[in-house]
């Protein structure tokens, strides 16, 4: 699996953009589903969106469905995550991770980040 950082989280008024990036070190990035996964305070981690190798088959979950994109840039080592009509909801802290297989599941990913806070104001 692949060693990541995630950015570009922040505080914003709800309505409002933000745009994550998840940096990834090594050779092997363009090789694995990449995918985004959210933990607010007192809740669990869940997941927020996935995608192949390949960029070409996208996953979401419904409560960012039509709000969020996903994507990745295999040359630059680099995934993101376009989150747009910002909800209170959507604060959590956002983190990247790997897996070998397209699925939600979160015990399925590996090679975790850090995190980057994202908090959204009403």
């Amino acid at each position: 699996q692949v060693q990541v950082v995630e950015s570009g989280g922040g505080l914003v008024q709800a309505g409002n953009s933000l745009r994550l990036s998840c940096a990834a070190s090594g050779r092997t990035f363009s090789t694995y589903v990449m995918g985004w996964f959210r933990q607010a305070p007192g809740k669990e981690r869940e997941f927020v969106a996935a995608i192949t190798p390949s960029g070409v088959t996208t996953r979401y979950a419904d409560s960012v469905k039509g709000r969020f994109t996903i994507s990745r840039d295999n040359a630059k080592n680099t995934m993101y995550l376009q989150m747009n009509s910002l909800k209170a909801e959507d604060t959590a802290v956002y983190y990247c991770a790997s897996s070998t297989i397209l699925t939600q599941r979160t015990t399925a990913f590996g090679s975790w980040g850090q995190g980057t806070q994202v908090t959204v104001s009403s």
